[in-house]
């Protein structure tokens, strides 16, 4: 299993679990915050990429 599938995991148990998003965009910071706030407690770096949305 690729690495990323086990914080995905563990992002959609504890972080974004119960939750109704009223749009795209409030899920998305969500899921920004969420793995900002993960890798802090771990110690890990986190990149951030961006997609060109048109």
């Amino acid at each position: 299993m690729n690495p990323i599938e086990t914080q995905w995991r563990q992002l959609k148990a504890h972080e974004i679990a119960g939750q109704m998003f009223d749009n795209e965009y409030d899920l998305a910071m969500t899921v920004i915050k969420g793995m900002e706030s993960r890798s802090q407690a771990g110690d890990y770096p986190l990149e951030r990429f961006r997609f060109n949305c048109a």
